[in-house]
Formats: C-alpha cells, sequence, structure tokens
C-alpha cells in the first residue's frame, strides 16, 4: 500500500487485522513453554521457565522505544517519499539493536546477580534460571532488533508481513519445544535454546523482508541532524514507557498488599486488560501509520480523516469489549479459577474490567496519533501530567480499598487521553491546509 491509497475503512482494516492475529499468538509460547516443562513432573523447571522469562520481558520492553520510535519516523519519511531516509531509519535501529544486544551479553554475570536479587528463589529455580537465561541471553541482539524490523514493516503497512514473521517464530518455537524437551530431554536448557533458534529465525526472515531499505540508504545512516532527532524521540517515548509500567507495577504492589483473595482476583482480572491491549493496538498501529504518513506529507486533511477512521474501528472495538466482558466475565472468571473466594472477590471488581475499555481508548489511540506524528516529547509531558494524577487518585481513593486502586488506574488512563487530546490540535495545526 502506497501512502497516495485512499484512505478508506478498508485500508484501516488492512493494517489493523494482521496485527491483531499476530497477537493472539503471543500468549502461546508461554503456554507451551509451561506445558512442556511441566511433563518433566517437577516443580522447579516451570519455576525456573517462567522466572527467567518475566526477567528477560522486563529488560527487553526497555527497548520497546525501537519499535514505536522507527514507525512514527519511516511512516513520515515514507509519506515524503524519501525513501533514502526511511531504510536509513531501519539501518540506525539496527545499529542500535546490536549494540544493546552485545552490552547485554558482555554485562550477563552482574545482569544475572541483580535479577536473582530483585527475585530471589529457591537454589533449585535459581541453578535451572541461570542456565535457561545463559542460553537466551544470546539471543538479546536478535530480538531487540526485531522492534526495530516490525516497526519499519508497520510504517509502510505491510502488517501481513508482521504476521508472516510472528508466525514462523511461534511456529519454530513450539515445534523446537517439543523435540528438545520432550523428545531429546534438554529440560529448561531446550526451552531456551528453542527461543534462540526461533528469535535469530525471525531476524533472518525480518532483515529479508526489509532488504530494499538496505539500497541507497547507508550513506545517510551517520547523519547528526537525523541522529540527533531519532535520540530525542527515542528517549522521550522510553521515559514515558518507563513511568507508565512504573505505574502499573505500583497498582500490583499495592494490591498484594490486600490479601491472597485480592492480589488473585486482580491478577484474573488484568487478563481482561491484557486482552483489551492486544484488540486496540491493531487500530493505535494503524493511527501510528497512517498519521505518519500525513505528516510526512505534509497533509493536514489526510491526517484528520486518519484520525477519524481508526478512532470509530478503535471505539467500536471498545465498545464490544465492554459488553464482552460484562457479558462473559463471570464465565471466564470461573474457567480461571476453581477457588470460590477468589471467584466472587473477581466478580466483585469486575464492573471496573467493563468500564475499562470506554475510559483507556482515547489514551490507546492517541498514544499512536502522538507516535505516528514523533511527538515525543508532548507524549511524555502528558504522562507525567497522568502520574502525578494517578498518584493523588491513590491517595484519595485510599479508603476504598481495592476499589480505589482500580479507581486510579481509570484516572491514570483518562488522564492520558484528557491530556493528550488537549494538545492533540497543534498537529493539524503544523502541516498546511488541503
Amino acid at each position: 500500500m502506497t501512502p497516495e491509497a485512499p484512505l478508506s475503512h478498508r485500508r484501516v482494516l488492512r493494517i489493523a487485522l494482521p496485527i491483531l492475529l499476530a497477537n493472539v499468538t503471543v500468549p502461546l509460547i508461554g503456554l507451551v513453554d509451561t506445558a512442556v516443562v511441566g511433563q518433566l513432573g517437577e516443580a522447579a523447571p516451570i519455576g525456573a521457565v517462567g522466572l527467567g522469562a518475566v526477567i528477560l520481558a522486563a529488560v527487553y520492553w526497555i527497548f520497546g522505544f525501537l519499535r514505536m520510535g522507527t514507525t512514527g519516523l519511516a511512516a513520515q519519511a515514507h509519506g515524503a517519499g524519501d525513501t533514502g531516509e526511511t531504510g536509513a531509519i531501519l539501518l540506525r535501529g539496527l545499529l542500535i539493536a546490536a549494540l544493546a544486544g552485545l552490552i547485554l551479553i558482555a554485562v550477563q554475570g552482574p545482569f544475572l546477580w541483580a535479577a536473582f536479587q530483585l527475585a530471589p528463589a529457591s537454589e533449585a529455580v535459581e541453578d535451572l534460571t541461570r542456565s535457561y537465561l545463559g542460553i537466551r541471553i544470546w539471543g538479546a541482539p536478535a530480538t531487540i532488533a526485531l522492534y526495530a524490523l516490525t516497526g519499519w514493516l508497520i510504517a509502510l503497512e505491510r502488517t501481513r508481513a508482521v504476521l508472516a514473521l510472528q508466525l514462523l517464530m511461534n511456529g519454530a518455537n513450539i515445534a523446537l519445544d517439543v523435540w528438545f524437551v520432550l523428545g531429546l530431554g534438554w529440560g529448561v536448557e531446550g526451552v531456551a535454546s528453542a527461543s534462540l533458534i526461533a528469535e535469530y529465525s525471525g531476524l533472518a526472515l525480518g532483515l529479508w523482508l526489509c532488504r530494499e531499505a538496505f539500497l541507497g540508504a547507508r550513506g545517510r545512516v551517520f547523519d547528526r541532524e537525523r541522529l540527533r532527532r531519532m535520540a530525542s524521540v527515542n528517549g522521550a517515548i522510553m521515559l514515558r514507557s518507563i513511568l507508565l509500567q512504573g505505574s502499573f507495577t505500583t497498582f500490583l504492589f499495592m494490591a498484594a498488599g490486600k490479601g491472597d483473595e485480592v492480589l488473585a482476583a486482580n491478577q484474573i482480572l488484568l487478563q481482561f486488560l491484557e486482552v483489551m491491549a492486544y484488540l486496540l493496538d491493531g487500530f493505535a498501529f494503524a493511527a501510528e501509520t497512517l498519521v505518519g504518513q500525513a505528516v510526512g506529507a505534509r497533509r493536514a486533511a489526510a491526517l484528520r480523516r486518519s484520525v477519524r477512521l481508526t478512532a470509530i474501528w478503535g471505539g467500536a472495538t471498545a465498545l464490544l469489549m465492554g459488553a464482552g466482558f460484562a457479558a462473559t466475565g463471570p464465565m471466564i472468571i470461573d474457567f480461571m479459577t476453581t477457588s470460590t473466594e477468589v471467584r466472587e472477590t473477581a466478580r466483585l471488581y469486575l464492573p471496573w474490567v467493563v468500564l475499562a475499555p470506554l475510559v483507556s481508548i482515547a489514551s490507546y489511540m492517541l498514544d499512536g496519533i502522538f507516535i505516528g506524528a514523533t511527538r515525543a516529547r508532548e507524549m511524555l509531558e502528558c504522562m507525567v501530567i497522568s502520574v502525578v494524577a494517578y498518584v493523588l487518585a491513590l491517595w484519595a481513593f485510599a479508603g476504598w480499598d481495592n476499589h480505589g486502586l482500580w479507581a486510579a488506574l481509570m484516572v491514570l488512563n483518562l488522564m492520558r487521553g484528557l491530556t493528550m487530546a488537549l494538545y492533540y490540535p497543534r498537529i493539524p495545526a503544523s502541516l498546511r491546509p488541503q
């Protein structure tokens, strides 16, 4: 699809639907990893794989800025018709990924020590986790590079390629999991080796899918002004993401102090929010792409239409999710736990989950718009204001117990949407009218 293609509902769906399908496959890996090592008949391997995956996810999450920044910058270059710069953006991202990955490999000793200080485990689990991470850490360059590759493909509306990439990686991971662990008896090392091979297989396919980016871009990679802009955008996105993750972590930690039933109930209800994120991401990514291209082409009318079309689909999805959570929530809760106490507790707080898509939709869609427009500094400012409001809400609603925690989380997402909505008019105003 080219930037000149008509802006239509069909175009939005062509971008969004493959992302939705790709997101559906993501939870399968953790499920299969756990199921395969579960066949070993011991608790320690399950704990080791789970702990190792959480540690790596926390580290790799920091580099999520590379996906978002690459999408916004590449979409703008693509919209401006600057093919050389479009490719140079990807090459810069890949260089950052290679450097970051090599640093993680070099410091794996201190890294593992720090990880176990933060997440202590039994001696058996810790030993197995070290073996797992000792293999997986060698995949750091590939995993981080895939953020840049995925962001670049999304910017060019090649989301079916993103789906193919995800299917290859997840399919290879699952097949190798079964072979290495159940067939060859490699245990935890087999799970780690399967993931490592899948990561580099994904990198190889990703590089091939993006091969045209490397033609005519090399001489522009180290342009000082463009490097400075990339650093500014990515730095602000990273700080914004740290604040957002810190807010969710605070929610989890505070819930842990309210009893086992409340903690378990919240953990179940957070799975609903994870589903919400996966579904809304498809339309937020479409907004990133189309808005970025409109900004690059300096077309205010195209930007407004992009915002309107993606908002319609995002809003409709949020309404359907709210209704779906209300209708099926009790049944899903019952499926996820057999504990009567946890079921009753989760049902008590289910209305907050029903409300969440409606409260959060603006923040998700505006995130996509601001990323596409590379308004990272404004995103960071909005996040700072929203986190301050969140902290005040935690204090103000402290007497509401767990309801207070959920109310504060709603305030966080509501404020994110409100503050970005106030900033939004600056984006079309900066472009020439059509």
